[in-house]
């Protein structure tokens, strides 16, 4: 018989869960929720996702649409499940956070060959073991990690964006557009005009912010205060300079009103929460204000005068071993090869690549150990976690990864496209094989 423990049932957790028990493995499944909560979940359900509620593009031509079609070749559970629970988002795959939770939940309760427990664990089970605890590791896990490896131990901080209610929204300033009108118009829109940024901006520098201590817990004495930089706070963002907001998260071009065809100087978007659409996120707004400036400032903005707040933005310790100097090549340490780590624990940033990390290491438990091609978003994230490099930083899915094309093309999204077609060719290539 093949058991096997894991411990955590988020993202990569639950994805190695359902892999490994459709193979024929008894899993017992560990999750401490909701008996310990973290700073960042708010619920019990297997798989919650945390911060956006977007899985991101699902375009070919997209870094995370092309890694999203390697996973659904190479047999993914939780993608299916994702797009079951979709809510609109234009070529985005946004998901109703609270449906999708409990789909996946159901599906780990129901499975016959896996033993769901709630309870944290903070010493090694004996066996194999794979840990999927994110970025939120408990303290005692962390201790018991801590020495197994020694102090190859990274942080860095993480922030999640504002949700407000969709019925305290003023729909006269407020409209639904998609940039460019490219899909169905799935996205509201507030447009600044110049004075309007610039207040903004002003606001978001002097606005008071939480002190880093406040996130910390006593256990670690030398934590490095550092943002991943697709998390990185609005008003740290607004510090860099007057213009970076306008020419990052509140780019205007091609937002223009539906109505009057007025050109925002800038502009904030607003994606859906869930299918009823009775919630908005405030895309790229996560913040490390506190609750009451928050409030405070974001309601300066036209449309939001009145906004009710249902979760304020926060930030929380985000925690990562350095996998290429501790990882054997299936993603177990090197020190103990029977333990395993998975999902963005093992350094890899966002819910895909998290989803993709619990697939690789369920694979290489079955067997399957063969590296994709290296022109594959798979194949260079598994090689980004392993080989040997200085200064290890989390990664995500994006082209940058991939080798250069044999014959150059200078237009953009020709390019792309011949990366998707190399990868996907690949991909199947190796997947016959």
């Amino acid at each position: 018989m093949k058991n096997i423990t894991i411990i955590g049932a988020g993202l990569a957790g639950s994805e190695a869960a359902l892999q490994l028990a459709d193979k024929g493995w008894n899993v017992t499944l560990y999750e401490m929720r909701p008996r310990k909560m973290t700073p960042a979940h708010e619920t019990d359900f297997c798989a919650e996702v945390v911060c956006s509620n977007s899985f991101k593009s699902e375009l070919p031509t997209t870094a995370g649409g092309l890694l999203k079609q390697e996973m659904q070749a190479m047999g993914c559970a939780l993608l299916p499940i994702a797009q079951q629970h979709r809510v609109p988002a234009g070529n985005a795959l946004a998901i109703d956070r609270a449906a999708f939770g409990k789909a996946v939940t159901r599906r780990i309760e129901s499975h016959p060959r896996i033993t769901f427990v709630r309870k944290e664990i903070t010493s090694l089970p004996a066996g194999k073991v794979i840990i999927a605890t994110g970025p939120l590791t408990s303290d005692g896990l962390t201790a018991t990690l801590l020495q197994t490896v020694g102090n190859e131990q990274l942080y860095f901080f993480d922030a999640i964006a504002p949700i407000v209610s969709a019925d305290s929204i003023d729909r006269n300033v407020i409209y639904e557009k998609t940039r460019y009108d490219k899909g169905n118009p799935d996205y509201l829109n507030i447009p600044l005009n110049r004075q309007q940024y610039d207040v903004f901006v002003e606001a978001l520098n002097a606005g008071q912010k939480h002190e880093a201590h406040e996130f910390e817990s006593d256990f670690f004495d030398d934590i490095r205060f550092q943002f991943y930089e697709n998390c990185t706070p609005i008003e740290e963002l607004a510090r860099r300079g007057r213009e970076t907001l306008r020419y990052g998260v509140m780019r205007g071009v091609g937002l223009e009103n539906p109505i009057t065809g007025e050109k925002p100087y800038a502009a904030l978007q607003l994606r859906a929460e869930n299918t009823d659409k009775t919630a908005y996120n405030l895309v790229g707004c996560q913040t490390m204000l506190t609750y009451g400036e928050q409030k405070r400032i974001l309601r300066t903005l036209p449309g939001l005068e009145n906004a009710v707040f249902l979760r304020y933005g926060s930030i929380h310790r985000n925690t990562f071993l350095n996998g290429p100097h501790i990882f054997n090549p299936d993603f177990s340490l090197k020190l103990n090869p029977e333990l395993f780590i998975a999902g963005q624990l093992a350094g890899v940033e966002g819910y895909v690549e998290s989803i993709l990390s619990g697939m690789l290491v369920a694979q290489c438990l079955n067997g399957n150990s063969a590296m994709p091609p290296e022109v594959t978003i798979t194949g260079q994230l598994w090689r980004h976690l392993i080989l040997p490099k200085n200064n290890f930083q989390p990664m995500n899915a994006n082209f940058g990864l991939l080798p250069a094309l044999e014959t150059p093309i200078r237009d953009k999204r020709k390019k792309k496209e011949a990366f998707a077609h190399r990868s996907m060719e690949a991909m199947k290539k190796f997947l016959n094989q």
